[in-house]
Order: C-alpha cells, then structure tokens, then sequence
C-alpha cells in the first residue's frame, strides 16, 4: 500500500481547521475578525471547509474605521450573503462620537489605533469569548510572538511574557471572567502560502489586490490611496498611477505598490521575489520600532 505524504499546504490547511475546530470545542460564543483582506478571507474560507457542510459556526465581527476602501465592504457584504453568516460591525465613528476615543489631528492622523477600544467594546458587548484573527508570525515581529491560542486579561490586554505553552498541539483556552483569547489559525502560513492556497482554492479576493488605475498620493516611501480622509501637504501632488495593494487596511495608512500583476499567478511571481516585506508601506508600523506591539498590548488585532 503506496503512503500518501501530505503536500506544505494540505499540512497547513489541515493545521488550521485544527486550531478551528478545537476553538469551537473550547469556547462558547468565538467570532470571526473579518477585515476583508486576503488573511481573514482565507481564514473564513477555511472555517467553511472545517465545518463543512453545515455553515460557519462563527459571527463576523468587522470594526469599521469609517475610512475604508469601498471595494472591501462591498466584497463584504457580498461574501456574508454568499456564506449566510452573521455580521457585526463595530463603529469607530460612533466610538469617537461618542466620547470613549479622541481622534487624531494633523497629517498623519488615522483611526488604525483607535479600533483597539471599539474592538474591545464589541466583545464585551457581545460576550464574545474567542476573536479568531488572520495574523501570521512572518508579518512583525510583534505578531512572531503570538500563541495559536493568545489569553487577554480582564481589560483585553495582551502580555507577551504570560502566554500558555503549545506543546504537541495541545491549546489551553481556561479563563477567568471578563477574559477572553485571540486565535490565530494561520499564524505558520507565509504570504507567499497564502497566495498559493488562493490560487488552489480559487478564493475570490476585493479587487484591490490586483493591478489598477488609481489616485494616488506620495508621501516619502509611501503611495497611499487619495481620499476626503488624507490631509495634503503643500509640496504633494495627486497622481494616477497603476498600483494594486499587499495588504489591505485604513485608507489613511495603507500603501500602494506600483505592480502590472493583473493575476494571482502574476502576484506569487512578484511576491516569491519582492525585498520588502508585506507591512513595509504601513505607516501605523512605522511610527516606531515597537507600534505594533504597543497596540497588541492594548488590545489591537
């Protein structure tokens, strides 16, 4: 009898409808953080096949910045009534309305930071007790330190230094009251992982990702998308260019890259080759060496 040796991505897509399975085991009221980028996308795609066939048991939760590419809430939206999931969206708009979060003034000003207590506020609100997130270890080194299974305190913070061992697969999800864990089902994918997996799955993607014709604004390394929310400066231009994005966020901080790749064949090419890393043209990243991990501690995704 000829043995049957799985291929990298059956092992990592068998690993993550583990770590689904084991969260719905676990937990008595998980969601989903869906942003609309290809990482929440694959991660919802593969709660499918976990529980296939009956539908996802999970809500979406989406926390909406109010600055968003129109292109990801309408694949949104599409893709909630394809799957009859349930969605949540979460306002950071009604959060800094409603005086529980001060928005940021002047030309870097962005909303990125303040999902962190609109996403909070949700999960209490809604006893969620697991947020099933798209992160992966290769993305920042704040994120290399992530657990599958990432207990939060009582006030949603996360400490790097007080995490459960993993030892042989094994997630211990007890919590006191008020605490709740990320999980994070694709935390040993790649990029390049996740856009082979696309391409096998044949998932279907916002547009954004693939080559276009866009306004866009330059501002130092950065192309960032030209909308209402930007403040220009008196020395930036607009410009079309043809860019596609890596990653897909606040329109306020999320870069461009000029690209001709009009394909997902012609995405893995440019990515098994690109120098820089993913979140290398996101500006919230790069506000100091530690931004992301400050933000994790706060409660961020």
């Amino acid at each position: 009898m000829k043995n049957y040796r799985l291929s990298h991505l059956e092992e990592l897509e068998a690993e993550s409808i583990f770590v689904l399975r084991e969260t719905f085991a676990q937990f008595d009221n998980p969601c989903i953080l869906f942003s609309g980028g290809k990482d929440s996308i694959v991660v919802t795609q593969l709660a499918v096949k976990a529980f296939a066939p009956a539908n996802i048991p999970f809500t979406l939760l989406h926390i909406d910045t109010g600055h968003n590419f129109e292109e990801t809430l309408l694949f949104r939206d599409q893709l909630v009534e394809e799957l009859g999931v349930k969605l949540i969206v979460g306002s950071v708009e009604a959060s800094i309305n409603s005086g529980k979060v001060a928005e940021e003034k002047g030309i870097y000003a962005s909303r990125n930071r303040a999902q962190s207590v609109t996403l909070l506020e949700m999960i209490e609100k809604h006893q969620f007790d697991a947020a099933i997130g798209g992160a992966r270890r290769d993305e920042e080194k704040a994120r290399a330190k992530e657990r599958f299974f990432s207990h939060r305190d009582d006030f949603g913070q996360w400490d790097p230094k007080n995490q459960r061992p993993e030892l042989w697969n094994i997630f211990n999800g007890k919590k006191q009251m008020g605490e709740h864990f990320r999980v994070f089902p694709i935390s040993n994918w790649t990029e390049l992982d996740i856009w082979q997996y696309i391409q096998q799955e044949n998932i279907a993607l916002p547009s954004l990702y693939f080559t276009h014709e866009r306004e866009i604004v330059r501002r130092g390394d950065q192309l960032l998308a030209n909308s209402p929310f930007i403040q220009l400066r008196d020395d930036e231009l607009v410009t079309k260019e043809r860019v596609r994005f890596r990653t897909i966020g606040d329109l306020t901080i999320t870069g461009a890259i000029e690209s001709e790749a009009h394909s997902i064949e012609d995405i893995i090419k440019e990515v098994a080759t690109a120098k820089d890393t993913e979140r290398g043209n996101r500006a919230d990243d790069q506000r100091s060496e530690s931004s992301m991990e400050d933000r994790k501690r706060e409660g961020y995704f």
